[in-house]
């Protein structure tokens, strides 16, 4: 068996901070003071240029034509752009501080821009002599967001001084003020074609849809100044009013989507939710960032969702064919890894929280339910002690209270913190891993002890039985994975490879393979038989926490503390074959081949353990600028990516910065640039280079104060002087 990459969730990381994104033409600002536009279905920079604002750019937007693009700076200036002849058309200044926003009138003819800036005015410019010619003020704190109605004589205004305005554009004059009690971050106009009853709308008027601080949508009646419908977020409870600022689910923008009849809102913890008019119910979900990924399983029937725990206090349920989001609220951040809770899925592929129990005094680091029956669920927790809960028969349907669960058994099971349980397939055992370098079996009736697995020499990270043979795999931060007989409690086989600790360790293909997940962000496939990894992931940046197989071993799913989700599916041995072929060569020293191969696999890992095998030889400078120069053009784009990612390490930087002085010394600078994405390349290296070389300007300071210190101790000194003095130097 094999596998290979299907798909990624993950956060985006970049060298530079975008600060604003305009997404007709797709455009972002950056505080590199640089504009980019993009063609997005082809994933590709397709100009850039400077925005000319001495600071960064704080808002942007097209008009209807999406040909005029406007910026908003920190500087206080707005400047407008024609995007088909590339050039800057207006500089309109007067507006004081940071413009945080720009919206054009709907109607071009017009040819107006509205514009706030932090004196929470609203600007109206006169394109046509670059003039402002009005500033409407009814805000006392910043304005978040404009709509205008379709016949373009009224606009609302929403602010963080929890009001919404309604104005008179002819009159330039304040209609109606709409007190709305949270800071509003988006204002949306009902469109007044569709039947809203379903929301209690009623009559003609304009009705506006708000986001804010509280989490929810309301729908207001701009004539009465009165909510006529209120929409929480799916699945969370209520917020405290009090607390409802700070909350991470408030809602931080809220946009039409015209052309589906439909709203996108964003939260504050970059959630994505779709809502569907004109019922406004949630229709898809999607998460923007799961901070470290620390565990993730397959779940459903067919294997069709994967659920996700992360370091924050929500579960996340991924439907594997969307990528659509359902997050569960059942822990609060003081007990979320204190107490197990048991969820129930339904037909519809919605999960709900049916059971919860409480007991530990310390947080929960493993969960493991019964195998044949949904009858008992064992936990194990940093307290050192397992326990064993029983599971409501027959569990509560959805919609009835959670009902709470005892513990039916509780035992004091290692020194150190219990970080793994997992039960036999015949629900008759238990094993446990621990920090205290052992794991244990255990017999599920009445937890006691059966026997212990010694040899490892640090903490155990995973345990795992066998699903068809009566053995026990281990993984350890010592970084080896053995296999012990559950008959006599010996060690079997032991699997050396990853360089930093193993954090997990699964069986597949019927037990006779196994795969693992390390610290060094690889994932490994070993086949039992022979002893030999047979292949090697290289699709994370940091610690993989977390992996699961389906129920068929048709798929794998990784989870990282890069933010990442993959999910793997089985394929031929031709990559493992190409794997092989690959520390054959390097073997035979045959580097530019196997730096081709590792650049077709796309594996920057194994490309980086190409060039420090180059390095290491006697004639290494020479052998690298031989092999780096004989590459092609595309395979030295992908070696200067990868460098990139290289220079981010400390462990890696060397590497990097020799690849980096090849390529520079012997290429002329007009066909770097023609390399795809050089220019963010070559940004992204400059700060991370510099950091580099502060820190060998310190280490090499303090070597010279130190050989200054050497020289200067007395020859007659005792060598134990000597070195509690140099002791006492390294300290420092």
């Amino acid at each position: 068996m094999s596998f290979s990459c299907l798909s990624a969730v993950s956060a985006l990381i970049q060298t530079e901070v975008v600060s604003a994104v305009s997404l007709q033409v797709l455009v972002t600002a950056s505080r590199a003071l640089l504009l980019k536009q993009w063609d997005w279905k082809q994933e590709k920079c397709t100009r850039s240029w400077r925005a000319i604002h001495n600071v960064p750019v704080a808002s942007m937007t097209f008009d209807c034509t999406s040909t005029l693009l406007a910026t908003g700076g920190c500087d206080g200036t707005i400047k407008l752009w024609d995007v088909v002849k590339q050039y800057c058309t207006h500089n309109l200044k007067g507006s004081s501080g940071v413009v945080h926003l720009v919206e054009f009138h709907p109607d071009i003819s017009r040819l107006q821009l509205f514009s706030s800036s932090v004196d929470c005015g609203i600007r109206i410019w006169d394109l046509r002599t670059s003039k402002c010619i009005c500033v409407l003020e009814s805000h006392y704190s910043a304005v978040t967001s404009l709509a205008f109605s379709p016949d373009g004589q009224t606009l609302i205004s929403s602010g963080r001084d929890k009001i919404c305005s309604v104005w008179d554009l002819k009159k330039k004059a304040v209609k109606r003020t709409v007190p709305v009690y949270e800071a509003v971050e988006g204002v949306v106009l009902l469109p007044g074609k569709s039947d809203y009853s379903q929301m209690g709308v009623k009559g003609e008027g304009l009705h506006f849809v708000t986001a804010g601080s509280k989490g929810v949508l309301r729908v207001w009646d701009s004539s009465s100044a009165r909510c006529v419908f209120t929409q929480m977020l799916p699945d969370a409870p209520a917020l405290n009013t009090e607390e409802a600022d700070l909350d991470p689910r408030s809602l931080m923008q809220l946009l039409p989507m015209p052309r589906s009849n439909r709203l996108v809102t964003v939260t504050a913890e970059h959630n994505i939710l779709i809502y569907q008019m004109p019922a406004l119910t949630v229709q898809q979900q999607f998460v923007g960032y799961n901070d470290d990924i620390l565990d993730v399983k397959f779940l459903g029937k067919d294997d069709t969702h994967i659920v996700v725990a992360t370091n924050s206090s929500q579960l996340k349920v991924f439907e594997l064919a969307t990528n659509s989001c359902q997050i569960l609220y059942g822990h609060t951040d003081s007990e979320r890894t204190a107490s197990p809770t048991f969820g129930k899925m339904t037909f519809i592929g919605r999960v709900h929280c049916v059971a919860q129990g409480s007991g530990h005094s310390n947080a929960v680091g493993s969960v493991a339910c019964s195998r044949l029956k949904k009858a008992f669920l064992v936990s194990g927790s940093q307290d050192c002690t397992i326990k064993v809960w029983d599971l409501p028969d027959p569990l509560p349907d959805v919609g009835c209270d959670v009902m709470l669960m005892t513990a039916r058994l509780t035992e004091k099971a290692h020194d150190k913190d219990v970080n793994s349980v997992t039960i036999s397939p015949n629900d008759k055992l238990l094993a446990s891993g621990s920090q205290d370098r052992t794991a244990k079996l255990w017999s599920l009736a009445d937890m006691s002890l059966l026997g212990v697995f010694r040899g490892h020499s640090r903490g155990i990270w995973c345990v795992q039985f066998s699903p068809v043979d009566q053995v026990l795999a281990t993984a350890s931060a010592d970084g080896s994975i053995k296999i012990w007989s559950i008959q006599d409690f010996s060690c079997l086989r032991t699997f050396e490879g990853h360089d930093a600790s193993v954090l997990k360790v699964i069986f597949v293909s019927r037990g006779t393979q196994l795969v693992s997940s390390g610290s060094d962000g690889l994932v490994k496939l070993w086949t039992i038989k022979t002893n030999e990894c047979v292949k090697t992931f290289d699709a994370h940046q940091d610690k993989v926490w977390a992996l699961h197989a389906s129920s068929k071993d048709d798929l794998m799913v990784t989870g990282s503390a890069d933010s990442t989700i993959t999910l793997w599916k089985e394929c031929e041995m031709k990559q493992s074959k190409l794997q092989q072929e690959l520390s054959n060569l390097l073997h035979e020293k045959k580097y530019l081949k196997a730096l081709g191969i590792a650049i077709s696999l796309d594996q920057p890992h194994t490309a980086l353990r190409v060039i420090r095998e180059i390095r290491q030889q006697e004639d290494g400078i020479q052998e690298l600028e031989k092999t780096l120069l004989k590459l092609r053009q595309d395979q030295k784009e992908s070696v200067l990516r990868y460098s990139v990612v290289w220079n981010t390490n400390s462990r890696s930087c060397l590497d990097a910065q020799a690849v980096l002085q090849v390529l520079l010394t012997h290429l002329i600078p007009e066909e770097i640039l023609q390399y795809q994405g050089t220019r963010t390349h070559l940004e992204g290296l400059i700060p991370y280079t510099e950091r580099h070389m502060q820190r060998i300007g310190r280490l090499l300071q303090a070597s010279m104060f130190l050989d200054y210190m050497w020289q200067k101790m007395p020859c007659q000194t005792s060598p134990c002087y000597c070195h509690h003095k140099l002791a006492s130097l390294w300290s420092m």
